[in-house]
C-alpha cells in the first residue's frame, strides 16, 4: 500500500486544484510520491484546474433550499456558487449543483466553507477540550498528541463544507469539494462556493 498521509492529500489538492478522490488516487498510483502524483494529474488533465484558480470568478448563481415541516418552512439555505462566465452561470447543470449544495448544507450545517477559512481560536479551543478529555480518561502522554491530531482532523472534516462527504451518495460519491472540482473540470472554469447562509427556526444565530 502506498505510504502517504491526509496532509499529503491536502497538499496535493492545494497544489493541483483537484478533489480529494483524484488526489488520493494519484498518490496511490505514484506510490506516495507527491511530485509524481502531480505529474500524473497533469497527464490526466486534472492539474489544469490549478491554473484556473487564479482567474476571476465574478459570475455565478444562488442555490437555495427550503425545508418544509407541517406545512411551513422551518429552514432556509442560500449558497453562492461562483464561476467566470455568464454562460456557465446560466447552465442547468451549474444551477443544479448550486441547489444540491444548498440541500447538503441544510443537513450538514458546516461552520466554514474551506479549511483556510477556519477560525484558529476555535480550533485551538477544540484541541484543548480533546486533550483534557484524553487526560481525564487516563490516556498516556505519548498517545495524547496523536489523539488530538486525529480528532481535530475529524472535527475539520465535519465542520468544513469542502471536506464534508456529500449527503446524497446516490447522486455523487465524494466530498463537496470533489463535487465542485468535478464541475469546474467539466465546465473548464474556476468554480467555487463563495458564501453560505443557513437559517433554521429555533436555532441561535
Amino acid at each position: 500500500m502506498a505510504d502517504f498521509t491526509a496532509k499529503d492529500i491536502q497538499a496535493l489538492r492545494q497544489q493541483a486544484g483537484v478533489g480529494m478522490m483524484d488526489a488520493k488516487k494519484a498518490l496511490t498510483d505514484s506510490g506516495g510520491d507527491l511530485e509524481k502524483a502531480f505529474e500524473l494529474l497533469r497527464e490526466r488533465g486534472l492539474a489544469a484546474l490549478a491554473k484556473r484558480a487564479d482567474r476571476d470568478a465574478t459570475e455565478g448563481t444562488i442555490g437555495s433550499y427550503l425545508h418544509v415541516q407541517n406545512d411551513h418552512v422551518v429552514m432556509g439555505v442560500l449558497v453562492e456558487l461562483a464561476c467566470e462566465t455568464d454562460f456557465v452561470a446560466k447552465s442547468p447543470e451549474f444551477g443544479e449543483v448550486a441547489t444540491d449544495i444548498a440541500m447538503h448544507v441544510s443537513w450538514a450545517n458546516p461552520t466554514w466553507v474551506r479549511r483556510e477559512d477556519a477560525d484558529e481560536a476555535a480550533i485551538a479551543k477544540e484541541a484543548e477540550l480533546i486533550e483534557r478529555e484524553a487526560r481525564a480518561a487516563g490516556k498516556p502522554d505519548q498517545a495524547i498528541a496523536k489523539i488530538v491530531e486525529g480528532r481535530i482532523e475529524k472535527f475539520m472534516k465535519d465542520s468544513v463544507l469542502y471536506e464534508q462527504e456529500f449527503v446524497n451518495k446516490e447522486k455523487f460519491e465524494g466530498t463537496v469539494g470533489d463535487l465542485v472540482a468535478q464541475l469546474a473540470a467539466k465546465m473548464g472554469e474556476n468554480i467555487s462556493v463563495r458564501r453560505v447562509s443557513r437559517i433554521a427556526v429555533g436555532e441561535s444565530a
